[in-house]
């Protein structure tokens, strides 16, 4: 492999914002407090789920997915940006950076998909709430939890694999804050352009499809929500459905530009900052979005804390 056999013993220089070394410390800051964020708020819905028997459903189920995906997705990458930020040494080893190149695609894949199938779950409570438990039983909840995991590790493996075929003749400059397949493409001395085909191809599928698919559901959804006699039916499935659609806005949309819209040196430091979003940004909101406008999520936390203050 030409990739291995150039850079194995060096390892590669994630640049970041190495350039402006006076920003540094400032995000080292910001990217450390939503990384801590990311844990307290990710970790607190998992525990709940788990905890809390009124929270044993098909939605917290995938919501405890969610969180799962994110604790992962944000410690593939932000230890090591915290390290370079940190510091003056900048390099990631050769094994790292692959490690996290399989790893950062593995579970952005598998949210495109997951969020998808918590789409499905909503259309289902709401478009057939009579026949919901029947729908949503334990065994569909896992097949499709599985099929999302395993559906975005077939897409890594394919792609992250016809990535590291690439000759990069001595480059190792990273111009980005994280190893991804974009930011890899762009270390080539050889012809890239099948490897772009197939990145944009990839992509499109993984973004635009899933995407198409979620507003549908939602045009049924919307249909279905005014339907609804009460005011405080339709409330409580607005608020439920809405913050569904703000995750799935802030995801898809940050991956879209970074993944299909074209690289041109003019954009480079943006592409490498929306980056930084999907990675760090998005799986902190995630909890934040499901916990303030949730009042199931609510009560289960502040019964838990009671349950903590009896005990102690």
């Amino acid at each position: 492999m030409e990739w291995a056999n150039s850079s194995a013993s060096e390892g590669f220089i994630l640049i970041g914002v190495s350039d402006h070394p006076q920003l540094e410390m400032s995000f080292f800051i910001a990217i450390l407090f939503s990384y801590l964020l990311t844990l307290i708020g990710n970790s607190t819905i998992i525990l709940l789920s788990r905890l809390d028997a009124r929270l044993h459903t098909p939605m917290y189920f995938f919501l405890s997915n969610l969180s799962s995906l994110d604790l992962a997705f944000t410690t593939s990458s932000v230890p090591q940006m915290l390290t370079n930020l940190w510091g003056p040494e900048k390099t990631i080893s050769y094994g790292g950076c692959v490690t996290q190149l399989y790893v950062f695609l593995w579970l952005g894949a598998t949210e495109c998909i997951l969020l998808v199938v918590m789409a499905f779950d909503r259309y289902v409570a709401i478009c057939r709430p009579l026949h919901y438990r029947t729908i949503m039983n334990p065994r569909l909840c896992w097949l499709l939890a599985a099929t999302a995991w395993l559906g975005g590790l077939g897409n890594s493996v394919i792609q992250s694999t016809f990535t590291l075929q690439l000759p990069l003749c001595g480059h190792q400059r990273v111009d980005s804050f994280l190893c991804e397949v974009p930011a890899m493409i762009k270390l080539a001395c050889g012809d890239t352009s099948l490897n772009e085909a197939v990145l944009s191809g990839v992509c499109t599928f993984f973004t635009a499809v899933p995407l198409s698919i979620i507003l549908l559901s939602y045009c049924y959804i919307t249909q279905a929500v005014l339907k609804i006699c009460s005011a405080e039916g339709r409330q409580k499935a607005f608020n439920t459905c809405l913050s569904h659609l703000l995750v799935v806005f802030l995801f898809y949309g940050s991956a879209i530009y970074g993944y299909l819209l074209p690289a041109k040196k003019s954009n480079q430091d943006q592409g490498k900052f929306i980056s930084l979003f999907y990675s760090v940004v998005t799986p902190m909101v995630n909890p934040l979005i499901y916990t303030l406008r949730n009042k199931e999520v609510k009560g289960a936390l502040r019964r838990l804390l009671r349950k903590g203050r009896e005990v102690g």
